[in-house]
């Protein structure tokens, strides 16, 4: 069960009967360090800076030095002086959700920025920082959950409580992806939270690519990149305990973020700022702590409750998928899913490396004939790329090995079945058997396939063109 406070009267309760309070002593960046509150303060507390005009800046204690509390604002700190009051609270910043929230946009605070006006409050509170269920008590991850793209429900089927990791460099596709998912999944709730993301494309995601059907179904939790990394780091904290919080209610939450390499940037800020020396290509000890802290949050349940599918994207720097974040982040999740340049600028979209995803639950969930067809289907495909070189320089000859010739073949309904439209929608059944027709596998999945007539192969063809005349999916030596 999550850790919560029961009620809003018992957070009522708890306020003192008197006041507590210090002053700005100095400011370093965007580092306030406070005097006069030894023994008040722990990390994680929030206060208020009252700063020039009465106006009020929120902050969070993230160190301590010498006999002063260092903190962050939430805010621009425009307005702070030295002397300025410092005002302590000793609330928990927690969330009220409430079902109702469904088809809002809130912010990292879990206030609505969608003009819809005021958020109804529920009457449990959700801690931002919870932790993880504790392993001995969560249940195994159940069935297969549809996500209504062809190349994820085929070679990387995802289960329902499974965290699959979205690897990619800038510009390949992973917003578009999770928009694809987050419509076409059949989980009942959405939880996708926005972390440091570009502020144009937020409405775009939201209007666009997320749809009414949708929106109706998602909560969407926004925190653009020119925020404080205080709000960036928190807005994936909100993220996930709205997703605990409709999980307890016993719902299969899809969990969606974008992106994790965000909230590892904005803690690495928090932490460079409180004096902590770097480990690794600048990034602290502290972040690679609190990833696992975020990331197991999702996944399955307790015994009544639903679970949380989480799909986090991760952008790698340089299309360097060995940098620190993404090789912390693929240790702790059940599997990623690599996008690839390459296979982006020629024109197949979504761009995922088949050869290089891999989905830890596979192939357990899948039956013997679905195996037999994906194991058959990625042996093609390594075939292939093994001597795409070769084929696109035309120094191939058809004839000289058997297996390479069938590979060829087989390519141009291959790349067809895995190129899908933003607006495209396949089921988790149809899939397979789209799939079985694209090789000649018939309804039989595990039937041995023709293999390719030598007169039917091209070698002079570039890589990933069909043969003319032939439609995807015909038989190997049928009329055209």
């Amino acid at each position: 069960m999550p850790i919560y406070v029961n009620n809003i009267v018992n957070e009522i309760e708890r306020l003192p009967d008197y006041e507590i309070y210090g002053q700005v002593a100095a400011v370093v960046g965007l580092l306030v360090e406070v005097s006069g509150v030894e023994g008040v303060f722990s990390i994680g507390d929030h206060c208020d800076i009252v700063a020039r005009a009465k106006r009020r800046i929120a902050c969070e204690v993230v160190g301590f030095r010498e006999d002063r509390a260092l903190l962050m604002p939430f805010g621009p700190l425009e307005g702070v002086s030295l002397g300025c009051r410092v005002e302590v609270g000793v609330a928990e910043p927690v969330l009220y959700p409430h079902p109702d929230w469904l088809g809002r946009v809130i912010n990292a605070f879990g206030e609505p920025i969608d003009g819809k006006g005021p958020l109804p409050s529920g009457n449990l509170a959700y801690r931002m920082q919870n932790n993880p269920p504790p392993a001995h008590l969560r249940k195994r991850v159940g069935g297969k959950i549809d996500l209504g793209v062809r190349a994820m429900n085929v070679f990387l089927t995802c289960c329902r409580g499974q965290r699959m990791g979205i690897f990619a460099g800038s510009g390949v596709g992973k917003s578009t992806l999770l928009s694809m998912m987050a419509r076409n999944t059949n989980a009942q709730v959405n939880v996708i939270g926005l972390i440091g993301e570009r502020g144009r494309e937020a409405r775009e995601f939201i209007e666009d690519d997320l749809g009414e059907e949708g929106m109706a179904r998602s909560v969407v939790v926004v925190a653009t990149s020119n925020e404080p990394p205080l709000v960036r780091r928190q807005a994936a904290y909100t993220t996930l305990a709205m997703a605990e919080y409709f999980r307890d209610l016993n719902n299969d939450v899809l969990c969606l973020m974008d992106s994790v390499t965000r909230f590892a940037m904005a803690q690495r800020e928090i932490s460079l700022s409180v004096g902590e020396p770097p480990a690794s290509k600048g990034y602290t000890p502290s972040v690679f702590a609190e990833l696992p802290r975020l990331l197991e949050r999702a996944g399955p349940g307790q015994e009544g409750q639903g679970s949380i599918t989480g799909l986090f994207t991760v952008l790698v720097e340089g299309d360097d998928h060995n940098e620190p974040v993404a090789d912390a982040v693929r240790g702790i999740l059940d599997g990623h899913v690599v996008l690839d340049r390459a296979i982006a600028e020629r024109g197949r979209f979504p761009a995922i490396n088949i050869l290089k995803s891999v989905s830890r639950t596979m192939p357990d969930c899948n039956t013997a004939e679905q195996n037999a067809l994906v194991s058959r289907a990625k042996k093609l495909i390594s075939t292939y790329d093994d001597m795409a070189e070769l084929i696109r320089l035309g120094a191939y000859r058809r004839g000289t090995d058997p297996e390479v010739d069938e590979a060829i073949f087989y390519n141009g309904p291959i790349e067809a079945f895995l190129s899908q439209n933003k607006g495209d929608f396949t089921d988790l059944d149809s899939c397979y058997a789209m799939l079985a027709q694209a090789l000649n596998m018939g309804g039989n999945a595990s039937a041995a396939p023709a293999q390719a007539p030598q007169a039917q192969i091209n070698p002079a063809k570039p890589l990933g063109v069909a043969q003319p005349g032939l439609a995807p999916g015909l038989r190997p030596g049928a009329p055209n």
